[in-house]
């Protein structure tokens, strides 16, 4: 039995953590399944003169946008074929789960220098530098984010405990150039994706009052 070679090839949505300074690359997590349903929520950032007239429709940056999703990793299809994919076997999902979960860790050589430096007198110690993170969902929506809450149930195990089947729920937080610099690496993909936004929102059908009911505005 063949497929229709025709068939558009599905994308998977992913996070990719780039060095903050030089921009590289350090690691790339693709979903293994897309999520069903992606929600996003805008809240605007109003200029807060109260009872200034003149600051009522002034805004003082880009909204700040919250993603959340939930999306399934599951090894039942590697368990199928044991002898190519021995991790699945040895450790279940674990690796997958960790790959997303250590990105809220600072690294554990950097708690062990951080244990060496106050130990021997030093009285500030910088906290760690995270990588940037990035949502990529699709060409379009290549934005940085923080993730601000992650939570995992785990709902199925093999015979050693270690989870075969499991949810994950992150919740995102977009960091725009009120977070980042604006000449940053961080700053510039804002930025790339706020005139996408742009772009798209060009494209949009222009409406007609008629549409509305009225003939015009009074």
């Amino acid at each position: 039995m063949s497929t229709f070679s025709g068939s558009p090839k599905v994308l998977k949505g992913g996070l990719v953590l780039l060095d903050p300074d030089s921009g590289a690359v350090q690691r790339i997590i693709v979903l293994q399944y897309n999520p069903e349903t992606v929600s996003r929520t805008l809240s605007p950032q109003a200029a807060t003169g109260e009872g200034d007239r003149s600051e009522a429709l002034r805004l003082k940056g880009p909204p700040v946008e919250t993603i959340k999703l939930e999306a399934a990793i599951d090894a039942t299809d590697h368990l199928e074929f044991p002898a190519q994919n021995a991790n699945a076997v040895q450790l279940g999902i674990q690796p997958q789960l960790a790959a997303i979960e250590t990105i809220l860790y600072p690294a554990s050589s950097t708690l062990q220098l951080n244990h060496t430096l106050a130990s021997v007198g030093t009285l500030e110690i910088t906290p760690a530098i995270a990588p940037l993170t990035l949502l990529v969902w699709g060409r379009q929506r290549i934005v940085p984010v923080r993730i601000t809450d992650f939570s995992v149930i785990e709902e199925a195990f093999d015979p050693a405990l270690n989870p075969i089947l499991a949810k994950v729920s992150l919740s995102l937080r977009v960091l725009s150039i009120n977070d980042l610099d604006f000449n940053s690496k961080g700053g510039s993909l804002y930025m790339v994706y706020h005139q996408a936004r742009e772009r798209l929102a060009q494209r949009n059908a222009a409406g007609a009052f008629t549409a509305l009911g009225i003939q015009g505005i009074p």
